[in-house]
Parts: C-alpha cells; sequence; structure tokens
C-alpha cells in the first residue's frame, strides 16, 4: 500500500509495491475530485532533508 500523507484518504495498492506506485494516478483523480467538491488542496510539503 502507498499513501500520500498530505491528500486525506488518498493511497493506492497493488500486488507488488511496485505496481501500487504506478497507481498514483489516484492522486491526479483526488484533486479533480476534491475541485469539484470544492475542497481545498493542501500545499506539497517540502522533502526532509537528512544528513
Amino acid at each position: 500500500m502507498v499513501e500520500v500523507p498530505e491528500l486525506p484518504g488518498c493511497m493506492a495498492d497493488d500486488e507488488t509495491y511496485d505496481e501500487a506506485v504506478k497507481a498514483f494516478a489516484v492522486i491526479k483523480e483526488w484533486i479533480e475530485t476534491a475541485k469539484q467538491l470544492g475542497r481545498e488542496i493542501p500545499e506539497p510539503k517540502p522533502k526532509l532533508l537528512y544528513a
């Protein structure tokens, strides 16, 4: 299972990790649905830097 923490409820799953990542078309669908419903779309969070 792959989850997008910034988009509540946005997740994808499949038989393998690689297939689940390819299924990330759900991000686009999540954003399109949020726009149709008039919901706020969160700004992307910056990448964390690790030392």
